[in-house]
């Protein structure tokens, strides 16, 4: 799919084929959206600006020099878009290139961040008189989205030690929702650093129009705090966690006590029934009297009782 935003007149207009290329004014052009886009949508756009559009594969390495690099017709930057789920976060690699103040960016899902600023491009086209803005725009909404993301992960962590707090039952899977929720914030910060990384390289760029360079500054002091944030997050998960384990390991410990201490209070009884349950006469009186099992029994009450006294006065227990 493919969306071509140009201006006509003073309003901003928009078509979905490759063909209209021809009939377009490459100047009035201001954003190529290639959504999934087909063979045909790619080599016609690629003509159009009389550049290369870079691979999927070339978009997603991870070194410096693949995530951003400028020629001299055209700036080409790769950041990843981080994508909400309902248990855990994704990435996806949008790739933007900047030729002829002409922004044209390439991606393979839908991103909220692009379609809420293409419907704000046809409501009020002056603000985004060319490419780099449009490029900028797409910027900040996106770093307010992950400042969204970033809080809504200070909620949770709040919850869970809400629970913690509370004393409610703290299971394998809560340890699970908190690794998950380290995973998460991970993203979050990589996919942060990742904007990080370009503003910085398009700051020192010399094609990059100056007038934007305030804002790009005002993005890189907004990425500092939302990275501050998350590693505050992430230190706050470390102790959510160490503190989960610490509980987990002092029931267990309890558990381990209590079988403890009562195999330690039948061990007299057990001995004194060992001694008397051997197949050895031992010549005593009561061995031949009916009240021999009685005295055997209360030498074992009377030992148990002895030793539940003494662990209870020394309060171990």
């Amino acid at each position: 799919m493919i969306e071509i935003f140009y201006k006509d007149n003073g309003q901003m207009m928009v078509c979905q084929s490759e063909t209209d290329f021809a009939t377009i004014n490459k100047q009035d052009v201001v954003w190529i959206d290639l959504y999934s886009p087909s063979g045909d949508e790619k080599r016609a756009t690629e003509a159009f600006l009389g550049t290369t559009i870079q691979s999927r594969a070339q978009a997603e390495e991870i070194e410096s020099s693949s995530r951003f690099s400028e020629t001299e017709k055209a700036i080409f930057a790769n950041t990843n878009f981080l994508i909400p789920g309902p248990e855990e976060y994704s990435m996806e690699t949008v790739s933007f290139i900047i030729s002829d103040n002409i922004l044209t960016t390439l991606r393979e899902c839908p991103l909220r961040s692009f379609t809420d600023l293409q419907r704000r491009m046809l409501a009020f086209p002056k603000m985004y008189g060319s490419g780099p803005h449009v490029f900028v725009s797409i910027l900040e909404q996106r770093i307010d989205l992950d400042a969204d993301m970033v809080e809504l992960v200070s909620k949770e962590i709040a919850q869970y030690n809400k629970k913690v707090s509370l004393g409610e039952d703290i299971s394998e899977d809560f340890l699970i929702d908190i690794n998950q929720l380290q995973d998460n914030t991970m993203m979050i910060r990589e996919n942060i650093v990742d904007k990080q990384r370009v503003i910085s390289s398009i700051l020192k760029s010399d094609k990059y129009p100056s007038e934007l360079q305030p804002k790009l500054n005002v993005l890189l002091k907004d990425i500092s705090s939302l990275i501050n944030h998350t590693n505050f997050s992430f230190e706050r998960l470390e102790y959510l966690q160490n503190t989960v384990l610490g509980i987990i390991n002092l029931d267990q410990n309890k558990i381990m006590k209590v079988f403890t201490l009562v195999s330690l209070m039948l061990m007299p009884p057990t001995l004194i029934a060992s001694f008397f349950g051997m197949n050895v006469t031992f010549g005593w009186f009561f061995e031949t009297s009916g009240w021999a099992w009685v005295i055997i029994v209360g030498m074992m009450m009377l030992s148990f009782a002895a030793i539940f006294l003494v662990f209870k006065r020394r309060k171990m227990f």
